[in-house]
């Protein structure tokens, strides 16, 4: 009789870790140990310890991470805390008790001004406090993870709280939308996500890789697509990033122009390929209700 292999995944009622459990809940090989805030504190060391030393995971999947850009720039320890920390804390358990590590990074990493996609080989340059601790996370992982795969991926929307459903919300209320058009990079379905993770789990193929849908738009693109596909009317203006920044309130953070992601090492040593993101945003559209 096989043991069932154990996956602790942190951040599980977030997007991703929702389609985590998705594509583990008919499995008879995994079963999905969820923990979020209120069951275990990845910023404690010895809360993780415990943790992991009580369940004995065959992996872990960190999606815990403070996600807020904006809110990272006023909120900086708390964000080092969730970003650099907990990662920290996870890679040492699964080093001690010989669990792979599964990490979730981000395109923030990089300042965006590149004009073609960026691959694991360009060197990361942060601007926004989000990604200066979602690189030191990585950083962590690389030092104190044995067995560990670093995913970056970028414009994730799944089952929660996202652009698509702000949009679409919006679309309830108003004849025209307004939206930035001047930042680039590949819209990114959750299941997508998790399809390549549940790829590269089970393998050896260790080490730091890009995972986005295929293709290229911006904001207003992006949202003229949702609507298309959503068949609502709604107009869409486009503005810079500097128009949109006069008419927020409070801070800013900044964002990446262009942070196209390119799968590069999945293609150099899988046969895994994501969706195009068109596709994809079809499939998620064609799942909800509004």
């Amino acid at each position: 009789m096989s043991v069932v292999k154990k996956i602790i995944v942190t951040g599980c009622n977030g997007q991703l870790g929702r389609a985590i459990n998705k594509i583990y809940q008919d499995s008879t090989v995994y079963e999905c140990v969820n923990t979020d805030v209120g069951e275990l504190d990845i910023t404690n060391v010895e809360s993780v310890d415990r943790f992991v030393a009580d369940v004995k995971p065959y992996a872990i999947i960190n999606c815990a991470a403070h996600t807020n850009v904006n809110g990272c720039e006023t909120d900086v320890d708390n964000a080092y805390r969730i970003n650099a920390v907990g990662p920290r804390n996870l890679s040492i358990a699964a080093s001690r008790y010989h669990a792979k590590l599964m990490h979730i990074s981000t395109d923030y990493v990089f300042d965006g001004q590149a004009s073609s996609p960026y691959t694991e080989f360009d060197v990361p340059n942060p601007q926004a406090v989000y990604g200066k601790t979602k690189l030191a996370g990585e950083q962590f992982v690389r030092e104190f993870a044995r067995e560990y795969f670093i995913i970056r991926t970028a414009w994730l929307y799944g089952d929660g709280k996202n652009f698509v459903r702000t949009m679409l919300g919006l679309a309830q209320k108003h004849d025209k939308v307004t939206v930035v058009g001047d930042q680039f990079g590949s819209p990114t379905s959750a299941d997508e996500l998790a399809g390549a993770i549940a790829h590269l789990l089970p393998t050896d193929n260790f080490g730091l890789f890009h995972g986005t849908c295929e293709g290229i738009t911006n904001w207003a693109d992006f949202t003229r697509e949702i609507y298309r596909l959503a068949g609502k009317s709604t107009a869409v203006e486009t503005v810079t990033t500097e128009q949109y920044g006069k008419s927020v309130t409070g801070v800013v953070a900044p964002r990446p122009a262009y942070s196209v992601l390119e799968n590069y090492m999945l293609k150099l040593t899988t046969d895994y390929m994501f969706a195009d993101w068109q596709k994809a945003a079809a499939e998620y559209i064609k799942g909800l209700s509004f």
